[in-house]
């Protein structure tokens, strides 16, 4: 493969994942994508006839993702870099929400995510090398009113993802959990499951929140493709970072985020430090 990788991306016909496979492509990147149907998995071959190639994989199909990405071991070659991009966001406040919604948002994000890890790490183990890259969210930092269950799946796969890389540091694997603010994809639209509004409580917050984020749609500051080149330099880089911030909205959101809870628990450090046997 003339020196560069081959880079395995799930959630790869849209998104983050399509940009970052159509970069990857163009910067000599050998590059495995997972998609969701067979029209998918040509139409993403066609890219590059050489270099791309699609598996037509779900990933809440656990049982599957072991012996698909053995096969793309011993078919296309060393897979040096995972990006776990496969997901979705789910809108409604948490009492709204039915719990099955849940379940299945924290299937996709996590447990997805989680499996085709499990798959890749006793290659990447042997091989005393790769990288592992998580999508996440600024709403793994922030807790955003009326997305429980997405910024709930995002913050347990930032944490997720810093016990990793410090279990697997020793092995040569880098992991780095990516939090991108909004860009510009199909996530506030169709790529959105929206739970119905049931309860006239919640009108006055969520209302505007939900029309908001419906309108902006299609016109956030982010562009993925320059997500996309962000994340290569970090798969490129000697020292990547365990979690790396993607856009001005998701700097500042997490940063704030950051100032409050350092002032609260300076505000509370007394009753914090009183818990102890003396």
């Amino acid at each position: 493969m003339s020196g560069k990788r081959n880079v395995l991306i799930t959630g790869a016909g849209s998104g983050f994942g399509r940009a970052l496979a159509t970069e990857a492509l163009s910067s000599g990147y050998s590059v495995i994508g997972t998609v969701r149907s067979e029209a998918a998995r040509q139409e993403f071959g066609a890219m590059n006839p050489t270099r791309a190639r699609a598996i037509v994989l779900d990933v809440t199909d656990f049982e599957a993702i072991g012996p698909v990405v053995a096969r793309a071991e011993r078919d296309v070659g060393p897979i040096d870099v995972l990006v776990n991009s496969a997901g979705y966001g789910h809108e409604g406040t948490l009492e709204e929400s039915p719990l099955e919604e849940m379940r299945r948002q924290f299937d996709v994000n996590v447990f997805g995510a989680v499996a085709m890890i499990k798959a890749v790490l006793p290659f990447m183990r042997e091989r005393r090398r790769g990288n592992i890259i998580n999508i996440t969210s600024m709403a793994g930092y922030v807790g955003l009113p009326g997305i429980p269950y997405y910024a709930g799946s995002k913050f347990a796969l930032e944490g997720i993802s810093e016990v990793l890389a410090h279990e697997v540091r020793d092995f040569g694997i880098k992991v780095t959990a990516v939090a991108p603010g909004a860009f510009r994809t199909d996530w506030a639209g169709r790529s959105m499951i929206r739970s119905p509004r049931s309860i006239a409580d919640y009108d006055v917050l969520f209302d505007p929140i939900r029309r908001a984020r419906s309108e902006k749609s299609g016109q956030q500051p982010g562009d993925p493709a320059k997500a996309a080149r962000a994340i290569l330099k970090a798969v490129e880089a000697n020292d990547p970072p365990v979690h790396l911030l993607l856009g001005s909205d998701a700097l500042k959101l997490v940063r704030d985020k950051l100032n409050s809870l350092g002032k609260e628990i300076d505000t509370w450090e007394s009753v914090t430090r009183s818990t102890e046997y003396v």
